[in-house]
């Protein structure tokens, strides 16, 4: 995995708790959105309301995210925004009692990129907040999705993230499809992985842990990429229908 740490630090400082390398989760080229659109997603923040990463509300208290977002961090140091368009005011923001991530995550390989969050206090489904079903089976090749959230809207130059929620389409490109010739990653694609891919479209700096959404179901979680809507390089996410049974076990 390549990693730039000396330049990828200002860019972590700048833009609020980002991951030091290009393997950060990657919206370009997307629109804004509203949370009514996609009620399911929610922002992580810092005690001192700076947004780090997305995740998506399962049930009254479980929140789904990447596994890479909660290394720096202990769970009383982060935050719930939920129910908001924008990330810095409105809805509820809610602290979080405790937080899990796969034990088979490697930051290497980025295998397991999912975590758990339990909220300090349940809540409950509105017009603005409501759970997202996990996909049983990861749909195939070539299936619209939306990926959402308040990340930059370009790789490295734009250090400021969006403060209304950002919606990119996308097309599923499952694990099999991602590792052929057709794109260029090769081996790197691993079995918890599904990528989605549009041209010069793509998640980017700041939606790491957000969903991946098709057919009104998570089936993926913001992952890593090489940059952000790179040609041949589509963004790849925790494939959540493969990690599905293990972040019901956290649930419950």
């Amino acid at each position: 995995m390549f990693r730039f740490v000396a330049l990828f630090a200002l860019v972590s400082v700048a833009c609020g708790g980002l991951l030091p390398d290009d393997l950060d989760g990657r919206i370009v080229n997307g629109v804004d959105t509203t949370i009514t659109a996609h009620p399911y997603q929610v922002s992580l923040q810092t005690t001192s309301a700076s947004h780090f990463c997305g995740g998506s509300i399962i049930n009254e208290n479980t929140i789904v995210t990447a596994a890479h977002c909660l290394q720096s961090y202990r769970a009383s140091q982060i935050r719930v925004r939920l129910g908001s368009t924008n990330y810095k005011s409105g809805g509820v923001l809610v602290a979080i009692s405790s937080f899990t991530y796969h034990p088979g995550y490697n930051s290497k390989t980025m295998v397991n990129d999912v975590g758990v969050l339990k909220l300090a206090t349940p809540v409950a489904e509105s017009a603005n907040i409501r759970y997202v079903k996990l996909a049983k089976k990861t749909p195939a090749t070539g299936t619209p999705a939306a990926v959402t959230g308040w990340g930059t809207k370009c790789y490295l130059t734009c250090l400021t993230l969006k403060t209304v929620l950002q919606e990119v389409e996308v097309d599923i490109v499952d694990e099999n499809v991602c590792a052929s010739s057709e794109y260029k990653y090769g081996s790197e694609i691993k079995e918890t992985m599904v990528c989605a891919y549009a041209l010069n479209k793509d998640a980017c700096q700041g939606d790491s842990g957000g969903p991946l959404v098709a057919n009104n179901e998570l089936v993926g979680v913001v992952s890593w990429g090489r940059g952000c809507a790179r040609s041949g390089y589509p963004g790849v996410y925790a494939d959540v229908p493969s990690l599905r049974s293990w972040i019901l076990e956290q649930a419950n």
